[in-house]
Formats: C-alpha cells, sequence, structure tokens
C-alpha cells in the first residue's frame, strides 16, 4: 500500500501508553511521521476534549500558530490530544483519535478504541487490546540488543510485573499466589527467570521480587537503576510470558509475541480490564497461571497492522 501524501503528526500528552500507542499506528501508517508533545493549559486541560472559548491557546502559541497550516493527516492518543484533532480538523486536517475520547466521536474522521471500551459507531474502528509496535523485525532488533538474556539457561521464563489499579487488587498477596507458581515451575524444570516491572510497581513489590527470587538465575529490571530496559530483549528471547492482569498494554504486547502467555488469577481484574481478559481467555491466546506450564506454539496477536490497513482504506 502506498504511504500517506504527507508524513501525518502524531500527537500525545507525554503518557507512555499514550505515546506508545500513536506512535506504532502513525508508524504503520508513515516512514516518518512527526511526533508532538502537547503540554496543555488549564483550563482546557481539565476538560478536554471538550471544545471552550480560546481553544486554540490550550497547547501554547506553537500550536496555535501551527493551525494556521495544517498536516493532511493528525493521529492523537488521549483525551487532551483529542482537543487538538478536533482543532486540526476543523482546519482540514484528516484525523484519527485513538483511544475512546469520552464525548460523541462525530467530532473525529475515526475513533480507534479498544472492544472492552464497548465504544461502537460508524467512524470507531474497534481492536482487541492495545496498539504497540511489536512485530517480527521489533523482537529481532530486541534479541540483537540484549544477547545476553539468550544466554540464560531454558526454559526462559520472563515475569512481567505490574502493580495494583483501580481494576485490578494486584498487592503483596497476589504477588505471593504468584510467586509461589514460579517457585514450582523452576523447582521442577530449572532454566531462568527474567523479571521486568513497571511504572506502577510498588517499590515494596519490587523488593520482594529481588528478595525472592534472589538466587534464581535470570535477571531483575525495575527502573534505571538497574541499567538499560530490557524489556524489548526479554520478550524476543522469551521461552514463555507471565503478565499481572492489570496492564492491556503488557499483555497485548506480551500476546504479539510467539510465546505462550500465563496470567496469575484473571479474575481479580473486573471492569473493562475484566472483559479484555476473558477475551483472551476465549480465545486461547493466554492461560491461567497453574502448577505447571502446558507450552504450546502460539499464534501472535498483532493488531496494528490490521488497524491501519482499515484506517488507509476508510480514509483513502
Amino acid at each position: 500500500m502506498p504511504d500517506f501524501p504527507n508524513p501525518p503528526w502524531a500527537l500525545h500528552d507525554g503518557a507512555a501508553g499514550h505515546r506508545r500507542q500513536v506512535l506504532a499506528l502513525a508508524e504503520a501508517l508513515a516512514p516518518a511521521p512527526r511526533e508532538i508533545e502537547l503540554h496543555a493549559q488549564a483550563p482546557w486541560s481539565w476538560l478536554a476534549p471538550r471544545r471552550l472559548a480560546g481553544a486554540e491557546r490550550a497547547f501554547g502559541e506553537a500550536f496555535a500558530a501551527s493551525l494556521a497550516q495544517p498536516p493532511a493527516w493528525a493521529l492523537g492518543a488521549g483525551r487532551r490530544a483529542a482537543l487538538a484533532t478536533r482543532l486540526l480538523r476543523e482546519r482540514g486536517s484528516r484525523v484519527v483519535q485513538v483511544l475512546h475520547p469520552r464525548i460523541d466521536t462525530r467530532h473525529w474522521d475515526l475513533v480507534v478504541a479498544p472492544e472492552h471500551d464497548g465504544l461502537r459507531g460508524p467512524n470507531v474502528i474497534t481492536l482487541t487490546g492495545s496498539l504497540n509496535p511489536v512485530d517480527d523485525a521489533w523482537l529481532a532488533q530486541g534479541r540483537a540488543t540484549f544477547r545476553a538474556l539468550g544466554e540464560l539457561p531454558g526454559p526462559r521464563t520472563v515475569l512481567l510485573l505490574g502493580g495494583p489499579t483501580p481494576a485490578v487488587r494486584f498487592d503483596r498477596g497476589a504477588f505471593e499466589v504468584l510467586a509461589a507458581k514460579l517457585e514450582h515451575w523452576l523447582a521442577m524444570e530449572g532454566g531462568s527467570l527474567v523479571v521486568i516491572g513497571s511504572r506502577r510497581t510498588p517499590a515494596s513489590l519490587a523488593t520482594l521480587a529481588r528478595r525472592y527470587w534472589a538466587d534464581t538465575p535470570g535477571s531483575r529490571w525495575f527502573g534505571s537503576e538497574d541499567g538499560d530496559n530490557p524489556y524489548a530483549g526479554a520478550l524476543g528471547w522469551a521461552d514463555r510470558l507471565v503478565v499481572s492482569p492489570d496492564s492491556v498494554n503488557m499483555l497485548s504486547e506480551a500476546c504479539a509475541t510467539t510465546a505462550p502467555v500465563y496470567v496469575p488469577e484473571p479474575e481479580r481484574a473486573s471492569g473493562r480490564v475484566r472483559r479484555y481478559l476473558d477475551t483472551l481467555l476465549a480465545r486461547g491466546r493466554i492461560r491461567p497461571l497453574g502448577k505447571l506450564p502446558e507450552d504450546a506454539p502460539a499464534e501472535p496477536l498483532r493488531e496494528t497492522p490490521r488497524i491501519a490497513a482499515l484506517v488507509r482504506e476508510r480514509l483513502g
């Protein structure tokens, strides 16, 4: 398929999840999108993407000036970026909004939202999970960058550890259940364990993880104090992945690999996250974390290229 006629703008508010999703889609549509990090000012930041008087000034003078020469295409992720894409559309840009904007979708040409959000409409495209850049080339680059992970004894188990959210009660008790099952795996099979924390992982859980697996071959990463984040290499070298049930983004990226994915106590999740987990369980792409692994080759779940093709088709 041909690229977009001009490189699109990719707008986000700096939140890691928003940035990752909008860039994944923009880069699937064009080789060099223009990334713009927005810094919204009050009162617009409070009510975005609702259109208040003077909204052109919501993101500062530079963005206001750019509205005089809007791009042909723009993509945004998150509700603050939704105000920016709304303003650009009023000036002639074709715009795609990633994630539910929380108001009527008629203000955008297309809205891309996870199906577990329940958003539907004639200009809505739904996907399973979240947009991400994980494909064969991305995984190969991760393996090349972090070759030492490939030298760890197999089977290589990778644990992606999140933390508590309003939808998921992932506390010390949940960690202990997870850790006991992984300890049983290691006792039965040997191998190694790579543990990677997220921004939501409490320091108390990070400390527990370091202590619990102090003598287990592998590596632990919970922040810059542990060196470069080996996340891409871990996904590339994993024989199996264990993902805490709190993060749609981590689960989506784990499921984009060919490794089997296990989730401890998925019933801990509620609301939209629980609906997403139920979808993956029904498809057989994830399994509850059990006493013993049931590894089998997995079909990667890669939604980004499918969504990019639909955007091209719908917007021409």
